[in-house]
């Protein structure tokens, strides 16, 4: 393999997943990396901003004399050695810093100096990241979309998974999509957010692919935005609308918003997950009070308090389908159907979930042949 990983070569990272070793500060890392990539800084964030003090009042030279000193001694030792577990246990692994300049260039000296080769990538982050936007640019000019949409609890996200052509904008924004929709780990940054996507987008042969899935979705999905121009697209895409029945809705909503919500707590919070989950249905009820209503928003919480007390399980599920059949007929139905009335001429299918998946079998088979 070649010491300078150039941008001929960027696709490849990413559709087979080449481990990469950040060695960014810390706080670089956290404000965008990619999916494969692992932190191990070649200076904390402390001693980044000291280097940048001195770079500004004394120059280059003094600047990297200065990080030399800071990382001497059992500090680069111990910085080496974290590097070396990493590369004995990812030996394809890459190796980038900001710019894929000094920082690479001195950790590439000090473990060739180790006996342990490794490639840097040209143009460090800034260069991949730059690579991703324009492919996630091109992704969101595609035509040939369709929108998998229907009412909330239709079980649109579980199709989408189903669909080998499809990307998961749900799973990739790390959030289920409504005011119900937070889950226990938090989202990721808007810049990670879009790596993954763009990621997502490419291990797509999108430009061969009969059809691209993608679930309808706002351009915000919780606190994260789609990218202007692939929201665009999705809006002037055909869409495909889920209908199932009201109790099959309150069945998936049940099981995804409420069952899989309550396991993930017990797991994360085992002390209070009981308290912590209670808390997060009555905020995420609170976010909607305006638009529910006075009378509507006293039922739903009425019902959940009365869930959340109940001794019995099946009790307690009876009374979690009461309030999610509350808020399905009063709140996301309307709303759904006075959003699906402005682009009613995209539609191009209704029927089932098991319907869908054979349309959509049979599109696919269609316009390939």
């Amino acid at each position: 393999m070649p010491e300078l990983i150039t941008l001929s070569s960027f696709a490849d990272l990413f559709l087979y997943d080449i481990p990469l070793l950040d060695v960014r500060a810390p706080a670089e890392f956290a404000h965008g990396a990619f999916p494969q990539a692992v932190n191990f800084p070649l200076l904390s964030d402390a001693e980044r901003q000291a280097i940048g003090i001195r770079y500004k009042q004394a120059g280059q030279d003094a600047a990297v004399s200065l990080g030399h000193e800071l990382v001497s001694g059992t500090t680069r030792e111990q910085r080496v050695a974290d590097w070396l577990a990493f590369l004995a246990e990812n030996p394809s692994a890459l190796l980038y810093c900001f710019r894929g300049g000094l920082r690479s260039s001195v950790v590439q000296q000090w473990l060739d100096e180790c006996g342990i080769k490794i490639p840097r990538i040209a143009g460090g982050y800034k260069a991949l990241r730059r690579f991703l936007i324009d492919e996630l640019d091109k992704a969101g000019r595609c035509d040939n979309f369709i929108i998998v949409g229907g009412k909330t609890g239709s079980g649109k996200t579980h199709l989408i998974k189903q669909l080998p052509s499809s990307v998961d904008l749900e799973g990739c924004a790390q959030h289920r999509g409504s005011a119900f929709g937070r889950r226990t780990i938090p989202q990721p940054s808007q810049v990670n957010f879009e790596n993954v996507l763009s990621v997502a987008f490419l291990k797509l042969p999108y430009k061969q692919a009969n059809r691209i899935f993608l679930e309808d979705e706002s351009r915000a999905i919780g606190s994260l935005s789609l990218p202007l121009k692939l929201h665009e697209s999705m809006r002037q895409a055909p869409i495909a609308i889920i209908e199932e029945t009201t109790q099959s809705r309150v069945d998936t909503v049940l099981n995804d918003y409420i069952q899989a919500n309550f396991l993930d707590f017990q797991q994360l919070y085992p002390e209070d997950f009981k308290d912590r989950f209670n808390e997060s249905l009555l905020s995420s009820l609170d976010r909607i009070r305006r638009r529910l209503g006075d009378e509507n928003y006293r039922a739903v919480k009425q019902s959940m308090a009365a869930a959340q007390l109940a001794q019995d399980q099946h009790e307690a599920m009876h009374l979690h389908r009461l309030w999610i059949t509350c808020l399905l007929k009063n709140y996301y139905d309307p709303m759904y159907d006075y959003q699906l009335n402005k682009k009613g001429q995209h539609v191009v299918f209704r029927g089932n979930r098991a319907e869908f998946l054979t349309w959509a079998g049979h599109l696919d088979t269609q316009l390939a042949s």
